[in-house]
């Protein structure tokens, strides 16, 4: 079996990525083909849609969150109108009944829990780049190469049943030893650079606007020399 690696989702230009996907679904009632870049035997997945027009889904069958690349992605629930330019970024609770309307080639990344639990959050939720965030621990001193640095975090969508936490963090540059990821994570950098080594030693450098995906358990260091803002995904 391949050891877990760090995988580059999007770049913020659109330029190529050199990540292996596998086209597909997720599931019987997954409503795009999608370009798949990891699939978890834990019922985690991520990659990436390009996709046109619309889709209507009465029970939207997974937690998902979305970070739109290029086009123009509107989502529609009972509750919530949403329109996500490159940038934007928004969660799809499992349950809802939404409408989607894609503008041609639009591309978004995702990261979706497919578990088969059920509903508890039903709706949209928005992530917006600027909200309030409280301070949070910072990695521990056995593996910081540099000063502790000043994190803050806050959860905008949190389903208890799944342990799926979604939301914003940032924090002051700091550099820290490779170790083996502590949880599935997507992240999506709104500023900032960070260098992170993947399994075979080698560096991938994610910028501001690219999206990346880092598998639990896979290798992985950060080395960050400036002031980091990013969406995240964890499980």
């Amino acid at each position: 079996m391949l050891e877990p690696t760090a995988v580059l989702l999007a770049h913020a230009d659109g330029s190529p990525v050199l990540t292996k996907f596998t086209p597909g679904s997720l599931g019987a009632n997954d409503p795009f083909e999608r370009q798949i870049a990891y699939v978890g035997a834990d019922d985690i997945a991520a990659g990436v849609v390009q996709a046109s027009g619309q889709f209507s889904v009465d029970d939207y069958p997974y937690s998902e969150m979305i970070v739109v690349h290029a086009g123009q992605v509107v989502l529609q629930s009972q509750d919530h109108s949403l329109q996500l330019n490159p940038g934007d970024s928004a969660v799809i609770a499992r349950g809802t009944s939404i409408q989607i309307e894609a503008q041609p080639d639009s591309i978004w990344a995702f990261c979706a829990d497919t578990q088969p639990v059920e509903a508890c959050n039903i709706g949209l939720t928005p992530l917006p780049q600027r909200t309030l965030l409280s301070p949070s621990t910072p990695p521990g001193a056995e593996i910081l190469l540099t000063p502790a640095p000043q994190c803050r975090s806050n959860n905008l969508f949190v389903e208890e049943a799944t342990d799926l936490r979604i939301g914003v963090w940032d924090s002051t540059p700091y550099t820290r030893k490779a170790r083996p990821h502590l949880l599935h994570e997507l992240m999506h950098l709104l500023e900032g650079s960070v260098t992170l080594q993947v399994a075979d030693g080698t560096h991938l450098t994610v910028n501001s606007g690219d999206t990346v995906f880092v598998p639990r358990g896979a290798p992985c260091a950060w080395n960050s020399s400036v002031y980091v803002r990013k969406f995240y995904v964890v499980k």
